[in-house]
């Protein structure tokens, strides 16, 4: 079959539920994720035939993008700070915008020559931990998540992008210490409130696991507490607080913060001009 006429029909049971750009761009992953062939194969040879084993991927893939699966889950990977990382549905599909607190994180650490002790919490599929530990190598990285799943999808992100991380699993609504003080805390935890998954598409809420994204409209903060106060105990004298945020409750963090005493509070706005991450020193 004409790979041409395949992509057509990705157009034709596609373009009801995204733009034509996304439909371009999810076919050309496919196309190099499944039969190695580069988007511009089309402009060298429009006529080029694929296989039917390739045929097969392509529309096994099509039927689970019908069906709102995310991209990235139908790969079984996507690209976080220019690293591979696998995902299934036991974890989150890795943001923009968690990038960007990863090198705000590179930012502030870059000159350090020490070695650093810095832990995830809620690490989901290691991506924060992973990425940190890869591109800082003076870094000592653990990482922690409730869900075993999670953690053996990050345990496989770390042998496959050649980082040793220390994998811990534990719930951070019942634990009551960390098991040493840390130079770094960093998490991106539950934040998004019942009330804005109307704001949210389908391939999201029918996909992504329910328990990383959500928080009770009358507590979004539920996480953050218990994250706050164990980071006043375990970080080291000047260590730094680092947490990705709901982008509407960036004071009710900031006064958090204060409350346990945190100093030099710093909230900062992502790409699309929303308050998305925050850090606080610990006083020395």
């Amino acid at each position: 079959m004409l790979l041409k006429e395949i992509k057509d029909i990705y157009h034709k049971e596609l373009d009801y539920n995204y733009s034509k750009e996304e439909v371009d761009s999810m076919f050309y992953l496919m196309i190099e994720h499944f039969l190695g062939l580069e988007q511009f194969i089309l402009a060298i040879d429009p006529r080029i035939v694929i296989t039917k084993e390739e045929e097969q991927y392509m529309f096994e893939g099509l039927s689970k993008l019908k069906n709102e699966h995310p991209i990235q889950y139908v790969l079984g990977e996507t690209t976080f700070m220019d690293l591979k990382i696998m995902v299934n549905e036991s974890v989150l599909i890795p943001r923009p915008e968690t990038e960007e607190l990863v090198n705000w994180v590179l930012e502030d650490i870059e000159n350090l020559d020490d070695n650093l002790k810095i832990i995830d919490i809620g690490t989901g599929s290691g991506c924060i931990a992973i990425s940190l530990a890869k591109l800082k190598s003076n870094l000592r990285a653990t990482a922690m998540d409730i869900s075993k799943s999670a953690l053996e999808v990050a345990t496989k992100n770390a042998l496959k992008n050649d980082v040793d991380i220390e994998f811990i699993q534990a719930d951070i609504l019942k634990i009551t210490s960390l098991k040493e003080n840390y130079d770094i805390i960093v998490s991106n935890p539950p934040y998004v409130r019942e009330m804005e998954k109307d704001k949210m598409h389908n391939n999201v809420l029918k996909n992504e696991p329910y328990l990383a994204l959500f928080v009770p409209d009358g507590d979004p903060l539920l996480f953050y507490r218990p994250i706050v106060k164990l980071a006043k105990k375990s970080l080291t004298p000047k260590g730094v607080l680092y947490m990705e945020i709901n982008q509407y409750l960036g004071e009710a963090v900031k006064e958090l913060l204060e409350e346990f005493g945190y100093s030099e509070i710093e909230l900062r706005k992502d790409i699309f001009g929303n308050d998305r991450m925050i850090k606080a020193k610990q006083p020395g």
